[in-house]
């Protein structure tokens, strides 16, 4: 576990931590690679039509001025990611669904690419109206933070390609001894940090946890061997090991969260979001969204307002 990978390989593991793990506003890293590039130029929303009913569900100050502000992260595929990294436009699912929900509801989002860590906190104090970054619902954040639902998704692990010392990672005690790379302010470093006594009550060594801001410091900490095994979104993890050269393994999923639009807790934005998530998945878009990004594993039915933590 102590040696490089081959230098394609490590290139293309550029794509392992996504945006719901604390990338940055500049985390545009290498070539995302083909398949995503392609999908970024498939323009799945034409056909949305503003809904009068969702958006007459819309506070009558925010119907007046047409405008919202939205804090969103920006990683690796199928999340946010930049296409070009000279124009630093995003594309991702987060996006077509932020896109899609505006025209929905009649209005324009004006969106400003944040850090990770920092969308949440800025919701409370005014900043942002919503934030995306694949955000999963928990309990804890169900304290301070609403949730308009639109996939789930969770946590999940990979490891290098040539690694097979770890398999299926279905209890964190398989970590003991390991040292774990993810992002910073996220759900993967809350539930590491929260379980490290398995180990200790095992009589084992305990797992390292590292956590990062940057995409950068956590692949080059598993590309030299300083880092074991990676948690991150399902769905990235997915994305990314799916890529020829990547050169990574998806170990399975960990976790199921719910994945939802952020409000500070009692906004009066929720049920107009609510009701323009429903209508995208009655008129056909949701699908259409889901199946351009490889993400139709993670459909839901219906979108709820802040609901429990998967148990």
């Amino acid at each position: 576990m102590r040696h490089r990978l081959p230098a394609a390989a490590a290139a293309a593991a550029a794509l392992l931590l996504l945006a719901a793990c604390g990338a940055g506003p500049d985390a545009s890293g290498p070539d995302v690679g083909a398949s995503a590039a392609s999908a970024a130029r498939q323009d799945v929303l034409a056909a949305v039509q503003k809904s009068d009913a969702a958006a007459a569900l819309l506070p009558a100050d925010v119907r007046a001025a047409g405008t919202l502000k939205l804090g969103g992260s920006v990683g690796t595929p199928p999340s946010a990611f930049y296409p070009d990294a000279a124009t630093k436009k995003p594309a991702g699912l987060d996006v077509d669904f932020a896109d899609a929900v505006a025209k929905v509801l009649g209005i324009t989002i004006n969106r400003e690419d944040a850090a990770f860590e920092t969308i949440l906190p800025a919701l409370g104090s005014g900043k942002y109206d919503v934030g995306t970054g694949n955000f999963g619902v928990t309990t804890a954040r169900l304290k301070t933070i609403d949730f308009v639902t639109y996939i789930d998704d969770g946590q999940g692990f990979a490891v290098r390609k040539d690694d097979t010392s770890l398999q299926a990672v279905t209890d964190l005690v398989q970590l003991c001894g390991l040292t774990v790379g993810t992002g910073a302010g996220t759900t993967f470093e809350t539930t590491l940090n929260a379980k490290k006594n398995v180990c200790t009550d095992a009589g084992r060594k305990p797992y390292e946890v590292k956590a990062f801001s940057d995409n950068g410091a956590v692949l080059t900490g598993l590309q030299q061997g300083r880092i074991d095994v990676v948690m991150s979104t399902i769905n990235g993890l997915r994305h990314q090991a799916a890529q020829p050269a990547a050169g990574t393994r998806f170990l399975g999923e960990f976790h199921r969260l719910d994945v939802g639009f952020a409000f500070k807790k009692g906004s009066p934005l929720t049920p107009a979001f609510r009701a323009a998530v429903n209508q995208l998945i009655k008129d056909g878009t949701y699908t259409r969204i889901l199946q351009k990004w490889g993400t139709a594993d993670s459909a839901i039915t219906e979108s709820q307002i802040s609901p429990p933590e998967h148990t």
